[in-house]
């Protein structure tokens, strides 16, 4: 008994050798995704009141109400460009590099 209590623990301290493989693939997966986080958290909150109180109010002395529109236009569109940088970027992750043939 108190044999296979160590084989467990020691399976458990040591990860398989096929995990450590793909850890590095995993962090990888993890810093894009945090990345794409945070850019899609403040690059459209932060492109909404610049663009309002600079571009449209600013610049273009547009309403208040006017401003908010074309503002949250300008938010919307920074939203599907995050978006699809990201599957862009999630679908060329795990291709190889090189494009020459592969036996």
């Amino acid at each position: 008994m108190d044999g296979s209590f160590r084989t467990s623990s020691d399976a458990a301290a040591d990860p398989p050798s096929h995990f450590r493989g793909n850890e590095s693939s995993l962090i990888s997966a993890l810093k894009t995704l945090l990345f794409f986080t945070i850019l899609m958290v403040t690059l459209p909150i932060g492109l909404y009141f610049t663009s309002k109180a600079y571009i449209f109010e600013g610049s273009m002395k547009m309403s208040s109400s006017d401003s908010y529109f074309y503002a949250a236009i300008v938010a919307v569109l920074a939203v599907h460009v995050v978006l699809a940088l990201f599957v862009y970027v999630a679908w060329n992750e795990g291709t190889p590099k090189g494009k020459g043939k592969h036996d």
